[in-house]
């Protein structure tokens, strides 16, 4: 659950210029841009068109990108990384999320 958390919050981070912020309520997650994402299943999809799979510790998105978990790492297919400890992740270009109860605060 956490690695499609911080994958559906990477995708939707990258839709916007600025800090955002989540909020998780069961499968859907909604953020301040305005974007959203619902999973079912190994899918998620995105209130802008887009979706992923996930398929064990990988995630492959629709417009051709990818991650992959390794223990508390996730490796993206753009050369940028996370690393994930406790509640959480760092990202590679700088951006960080904490996740609080049902809500992801991002920088």
């Amino acid at each position: 659950m956490r690695t499609f958390i911080f994958a559906a919050v990477l995708a939707l981070l990258s839709s916007a210029a600025s800090a955002q912020n989540c909020n998780i309520i069961g499968t859907q997650t909604f953020c301040d841009n305005g974007i959203s994402s619902n999973r079912a299943g190994n899918q998620t999809f995105y209130s802008d068109g887009t979706s992923a799979n996930h398929i064990g510790n990988q995630t492959f998105f629709s417009d051709g990108s990818s991650a992959n978990r390794i223990g508390g790492q996730t490796f993206y297919s753009d050369g940028t990384s996370s690393n994930q400890v406790g509640s959480q992740t760092f990202f590679s270009d700088g951006r960080s999320c904490n996740r609080i109860g049902n809500q992801i605060f991002c920088n």
